[in-house]
């Protein structure tokens, strides 16, 4: 299906299912150092991952399909550890998505939802972290 790249927002973030089916992989905070994010603002994809995490299953595939940089192995593997948490939304649930939390997404079917923002958490938690974990994380792009 359609994926949208791991990436965080800034704020808190509630995501209604109306129709179909989508995957949420989840991420908090702390692990951004794992997720390969861009951290240079004038990139367009400053603030998501470039990595198709869609490919972590196939990493140890040695049969020739799947072609795959040396790098891109050495951050999937890396990323491949990072705390994760993942759901299914389906029509008429809810997601909650706190302020800083990254978050994977693939429809699994023809889909819509209605999404609603509601300000940044900057404390964070001290079991997943917040926005300083983020802005440590991405801090090394703004030279």
């Amino acid at each position: 299906g359609v994926t949208a790249a791991t990436h965080y927002d800034g704020g808190r973030n509630m995501i209604a299912m109306i129709t179909g089916a989508k995957r949420y992989v989840l991420s908090p905070p702390f692990a951004c150092p794992q997720l390969g994010i861009v951290t240079s603002r004038e990139h367009p994809s400053y603030r998501h991952s470039m990595l198709n995490f869609g490919r972590v299953t196939l990493l140890d595939e040695d049969d020739g399909t799947v072609e795959m940089s040396k790098r891109e192995k050495e951050w999937l593997r890396i990323s491949a550890d990072a705390p994760t948490l993942s759901t299914v939304l389906k029509a008429g649930e809810v997601l909650y998505v706190p302020s800083h939390w990254f978050h994977y997404i693939t429809s699994l079917q023809k889909s819509a939802q209605c999404n609603t923002r509601s300000g940044m958490h900057e404390e964070g938690n001290e079991n997943f972290g917040g926005l300083e974990e983020v802005e440590d994380c991405i801090k090394d792009g703004d030279d």
